[in-house]
């Protein structure tokens, strides 16, 4: 490819501005999971145990509900001036956190901290969308992509050696020299369209999107733990959160601007990527991630930065075919292929794991993880690109973030369910493994921790070991027919072919907006 022909593809200082963008993605990818292994010694230190939960949950409830907001508003109004708000509000956020002195003060800077994050996941894929076209776009997209993934591992990692070192409130002042930067490149150097100064916001779709995402989030996190299942408490909430949905797309379907317009579910494409990520990515991914560094732990006794350095390989998996398979788009223009193989990988990994007991090497689980990655990486912004590719410019911004607002649901709903028959499946194999002695010894099993396990006589360490190896283990089987399900979807899902240029959507860029 010749230096003029790159020219037409990316603006001026896009090799700047893309670099910004995605270093405002990784903090606030970052942010989802850096407190998770800090959050003994926080509570610890502002006396907060029974808070615990809403460190992490704070922040994904407020990412999670303004994602449409950034989306719509960015559509409308323009991206550059919400991209620097959603910086701007994030290092407020991690400031708040940072100086916190007891739970509430970090609660609070924790959902500041995701009402910036939330908008910096959805605008930097809308503003690589803006400047450059879609065929092109595959090979910028799969890094971002990459990201994602490796969050997920180097947040609990970088927690950890911040709590251990430096101390746990570097987990956010780091977030100030970096967000700085790349705020201040962006600025700098980012040129956008600019659009209407002044449009019709949807409070009532807002406010019931909020009421919605909020008793859906509470009723993962509750169930099973906080209230039984069957606990009025949660049946109302759970209640409350469906008739807030219902409502919410009732509201849709009649405001001006809707924050998920309906015209979205016309589109089979969006449809079909929205559900595979919502199945595949959501459940898939953060199942493996969130439940496979206990079972590192307490089956191969190894310490908590141990079972994140295990998760590495899913990351060189994810890169390892995320990067080519970008590559193979911007030059075919063709993506169908790539969310069936991804799939197929999942399943496949999801059925290795299955197989896993006490006696299996640790680098079987490596090459499992591994397995599982390299599937997410030929899915994870292959469903966004593919998305992108279906709308014009003056939707795009809408479109991704309703893609990435789902999948967090799925992730949300996915994760609990998860958890919740692993808990039960737990449960049970200690009340049948652990005799009345065994008990005795043993104390409270809600409370039991790696050092607490790897302590105990060998006979009882044994059973502990056996009851999570047959409690876990199980539940990837039990994924297979979801993932299959996913299959179905790839299969169906029609391809578009990438287009060459921008150039129909920049005429939508261009339209006025009419100012209400």
């Amino acid at each position: 490819m010749t230096s003029t022909a790159h020219e037409r593809e990316t603006p001026p200082h896009f090799g700047l501005i893309f670099a910004g963008l995605m270093l405002t993605m990784l903090l606030s990818s970052l942010d989802q999971t850096i407190v998770s292994t800090a959050l003994p010694t926080i509570v610890g230190e502002l006396n907060g145990v029974q808070h615990m939960a809403w460190v992490t949950t704070a922040y994904i409830l407020a990412a999670t509900i303004s994602m449409p907001v950034y989306g719509r508003l960015g559509d409308l109004i323009g991206r550059k001036t919400l991209f620097l708000a959603g910086i701007s509000i994030f290092l407020i956020g991690s400031t708040v956190a940072g100086l916190a002195q007891d739970m509430a003060m970090l609660i609070i800077g924790r959902g500041i901290q995701g009402l910036g994050g939330g908008g910096l996941m959805i605008i930097s894929q809308a503003i690589i969308a803006d400047l450059v076209p879609p065929r092109q776009r595959a090979k910028y997209m799969a890094p971002i992509g990459a990201v994602f993934g490796l969050s997920a591992v180097a947040g609990p990692l970088l927690g950890g050696w911040f709590t251990d070192s430096i101390g746990w409130r570097w987990a956010f002042w780091i977030n100030l020299p970096t967000g700085l930067a790349a705020l201040a490149v962006c600025a700098v150097v980012l040129r956008l369209p600019r659009k209407a100064a002044q449009v019709s916001f949807d409070y009532l779709g807002f406010a019931l999107m909020a009421i919605a995402v909020t008793c859906t989030v509470l009723v993962a996190d509750w169930g099973g733990t906080e209230y039984a299942w069957t606990s009025a408490t949660l049946l109302i909430t759970a209640a409350a959160g469906v008739l807030a949905w219902v409502l919410f797309f009732v509201v849709q379907a009649k405001v001006k601007e809707p924050l998920i317009p309906l015209r979205l579910f016309r589109s089979r494409i969006f449809n079909m990527a929205t559900l595979i990520g919502m199945v595949v990515i959501g459940v898939g991914m953060f199942a493996v991630v969130g439940y496979l560094p206990t079972y590192l732990q307490m089956v191969y006794g190894v310490s908590a930065t141990e079972s994140g350095l295990l998760l590495i390989p899913m990351v060189v998996g994810i890169m390892s075919t995320a990067i080519p398979s970008g590559n193979l788009m911007s030059r075919t223009g063709r993506y169908k292929i790539f969310p069936i193989i991804g799939t197929v990988l999942v399943g496949v990994s999801a059925a290795l794991l299955s197989t896993l007991d006490v006696e299996s090497a640790i680098a079987l689980v490596c090459v499992y993880v591994a397995i599982l990655g390299a599937g997410m990486g030929l899915m994870f912004q292959t469903l966004v690109l593919a998305v992108q590719n279906d709308f014009p410019s003056s939707d795009v911004g809408t479109a991704t973030s309703a893609n990435n607002f789902f999948r967090e649901i799925g992730a949300t709903l996915g994760t609990a369910a998860v958890g919740a028959i692993f808990t039960h499946r737990l449960t049970d194999q200690l009340a049948s493994r652990l005799d009345a002695s065994a008990s005795a010894t043993v104390g409270d099993t809600d409370s039991l921790t790696p050092a607490i396990v790897h302590g105990l006589p060998s006979q009882v360490q044994d059973a502990i070991i056996q009851a999570y190896q047959h409690a876990l283990t199980p539940v990837f089987l039990y994924l297979l027919p979801l993932f299959a399900g996913g299959l179905i979807l790839a299969l169906f899902l029609p391809e578009k072919e990438l287009a060459a240029t921008n150039t129909a959507g920049s005429s939508a860029e261009e339209t006025p907006i009419p100012v209400h």
